[in-house]
């Protein structure tokens, strides 16, 4: 419990002032800290997975550096991290190409947090609208559906949890679809 305390917090100072894209403008460590609740959910004796669901974006998108997670979390959760983490220096297309190529060849750990990650966005699609065209709204769903495929063996509960986020998307769209006013 101590560790997932220092996690929060440190995830907590490194996210400082970054937002998600939603209408809401919430602060960005309630992502993590949802992803991290939805992998306590179903697997709440991993206390690695539910650091690495924690910290899963810190190199991605702050300072912080895989040297430093290892430091103050250890070389299992820093290790972790690496595996679930974009490399930015790559566009964007790209990135997003790569991480439906490698989900099936990624550990079950690494497979869980992107079941959570992804239901945790498209929640938050819902929840929070995005100023995305329904289309890109679409093409995430798509994509989500995509990385998250070859992942669903890892973890039945956080596939069924992403399920129902993917429907209640759908049923999102489609309501905005059929009435676009």
């Amino acid at each position: 419990m101590k560790a997932f305390a220092a996690a929060a917090l440190y995830a907590a100072r490194r996210h400082a002032g970054q937002v998600r894209k939603g209408a809401a403008k919430e602060p960005y460590v309630n992502h993590v800290l949802e992803v991290a609740a939805r992998l306590a959910e179903a697997h709440p004796e991993d206390e690695a997975l539910l650091l690495g669901g924690l910290l899963h974006d810190i190199v991605e998108d702050t300072e912080g550096t895989e040297a430093e997670i290892a430091g103050l979390f250890g070389p299992e959760v820093a290790a972790l991290v690496m595996e679930v983490t974009d490399d930015k220096s790559l566009p964007k297309p790209e990135r997003k190409r790569l991480q439906a190529v490698h989900a099936p060849h990624r550990s079950d750990r690494a497979k869980r947090i992107k079941l959570a990650d992804k239901a945790s966005n498209l929640a938050a699609i819902v929840d929070s609208p995005p100023a995305w065209p329904l289309a890109r709204k679409a093409e995430y769903l798509a994509w989500a559906r995509q990385v998250t495929d070859p992942c669903r063996a890892a973890s039945p509960a956080l596939a069924a949890a992403f399920d129902a986020e993917a429907a209640r998307l759908s049923r999102h769209l489609a309501e905005a679809e059929a009435d676009p006013a």
